[in-house]
């Protein structure tokens, strides 16, 4: 008789490991046999149609990206190679959890995406206005997502829920930190900064490597709504951050970033104080300080929505020759999950759509037939290696450098660097808040928590708080209290949802 208590893949074999994807040793990239990984991701991007999963409410806009530094001793990407160069560029703004309806003022990351249309081809860079993530590891991501969804009974986001996940997953509270703090709610996406988020690899032209984050620092400055000011705006208004890039673009109005970036040599990065590739942390900015390597700016609308924003498709596996990945588990599990939820969302041909297509430069290969192809190769052969002098052929020019792996494989959780802990970083963004700040910080995810069913929930995520900073801690413990008696005594406007059959558990 199965034991319902297991967890099993979808042909019902026990699950060993959730928690980490398996890799090539503690710190190798993630292995395509992990069968459970590519089964729970590809079946969670098929999850919805036809909107996205996840970053379904979006706003886009067209300009350029110009050089003003010269990166050539770190990377041999053409369109980083000349001060004064210019590439035009797609950028995608989007929340992240909740549906195409939703208000564009929720407290939610924003999706930070540009598509690059250089002279070797398209270059996508998938990042959010947060410099970190919730999770470290993908096999995490499906589930950390339907925490954040509509509960299966009730249809509502459920306090619970996330709380309940973020109990389980301490990786989480430096980012938790961010989303619940002053800059949790942009006041238009001109106004928020935008980060590559992942450690990527620059590969110069003498095959040098070097790791690289991406800081896309808004020139408009910073600007945020408090809580009450998005709910007014949002009910006012729930387009209000669409229409502002809009009309801003409209009035001439451009909004620009400047682009920057950290370096590190690769040989620093095993002793680096705190794992450089783990996605819920950062680099200390006085250990890598960021240098100036451009300026983005948007100076375009699309003209169509739906065919030049809606059907634009965003992969960080779309490298150029001198950017390539890094062993961060989280940006290997996107090397597949975002070309593969692509690919059943618009299709297999979406790459041949104009938004999708390179502008610099001609794709070349042997994609054929499917559905919606409309340029199948004519006569000419649709396999490789050929006999035939000029159909296309590989280029023996690698485009990033090799990354050296070793260990065993399974299921491993990152090797742990000096200063790694769940919530270090995390207490010091805390203590870097000033009084008012860390008022406002505390009340926002009381008000949230503070609703949660399970006393055991809360005791467990007041934990994670507390760890980052003990005054962290016990702060939220009294507000939460607080929120708590507000409830049982009055109405109150926090949207929980009817009671749930889980509800007995309490």
């Amino acid at each position: 008789m199965t034991d319902h208590r297991k967890l099993t893949t979808e042909n019902g074999a026990p699950v060993e490991n959730n928690q980490q994807s398996q890799t090539a040793g503690p710190n190798g990239p993630v292995l395509m046999q992990d069968h459970h990984l590519i089964e729970k991701l590809a079946r969670f991007d098929r999850e919805r149609i036809p909107e996205r999963v996840v970053h379904a409410r979006g706003s886009g806009a067209f300009g350029t990206f110009e050089v003003t530094a010269d990166v050539s001793k770190w990377t041999k990407a053409r369109f980083l190679g000349q001060v004064g160069k210019k590439t035009e560029v797609l950028a995608r703004f989007s929340t992240v959890a909740l549906e195409l309806g939703s208000a564009d003022t929720v407290r939610d990351p924003r999706g930070f995406a540009l598509k690059f249309y250089t002279e070797e081809g398209n270059y996508d860079l998938v990042g959010n206005n947060t410099p970190v993530f919730f999770i470290r590891d993908p096999l995490k991501f499906p589930d950390f997502i339907h925490s954040q969804k509509r509960d299966p009974y009730s249809h509502v986001q459920e306090p619970d829920n996330a709380w309940d996940f973020f109990s389980h997953s301490p990786e989480a509270t430096h980012q938790f930190t961010w989303l619940f703090g002053d800059r949790g709610i942009p006041k238009s996406y001109r106004h928020m900064d935008g980060f590559g988020s992942h450690t990527f690899q620059w590969v110069n032209a003498k095959g040098e490597a070097f790791w690289v984050k991406y800081h896309f620092k808004t020139r408009q400055g910073i600007e945020c709504f408090t809580g009450e000011e998005a709910q007014r705006v949002g009910g006012e208004n729930p387009n209000h951050h669409h229409l502002d890039l809009l009309h801003s673009i409209e009035r001439g109005e451009f909004p620009s970033w400047r682009v920057q970036a950290q370096i590190m040599p690769l040989a620093e990065a095993q002793n680096y104080r705190f794992n450089p590739f783990d996605l819920t942390k950062v680099w200390s900015h006085k250990d890598y300080p960021k240098i100036d390597i451009g300026i983005l700016t948007l100076d375009r609308n699309p003209e169509n929505y739906f065919a030049e924003i809606e059907q634009a498709a965003f992969n960080p596996a779309n490298f150029v020759p001198g950017i390539g990945p890094s062993p961060d588990k989280m940006l290997q599990g996107r090397l597949f999950s975002y070309g593969d939820t692509q690919r059943y969302r618009l299709g297999i041909n979406h790459t041949q759509l104009p938004v999708n297509c390179p502008h610099a430069t001609k794709a070349a290969n042997y994609g054929r037939d499917g559905a919606m192809r409309y340029d199948n190769g004519g006569r000419g052969p649709n396999y490789e290696p050929n006999s035939f002098g000029d159909a296309p052929k590989q280029s023996n020019e690698p485009v990033y450098a090799p990354l050296e792996i070793h260990g065993w494989t399974g299921s491993h959780a990152w090797t742990q660097h000096a200063a790694d802990t769940d919530f270090v970083q995390a207490g010091d963004l805390y203590r870097l808040m000033d009084e008012p700040a860390k008022q406002r910080l505390v009340s926002n995810i009381a008000g949230g928590l503070g609703a949660v069913k399970r006393q055991d929930i809360i005791d467990r995520a007041i934990g994670h708080f507390r760890q980052a900073d003990a005054d962290y801690g016990a702060r939220l413990e009294q507000a939460v209290k607080a929120v708590q008696a507000k409830i049982r005594g009055e109405d109150v406007t926090i949207q929980v949802g009817k009671p749930s059959h889980r509800d007995s558990q309490s």
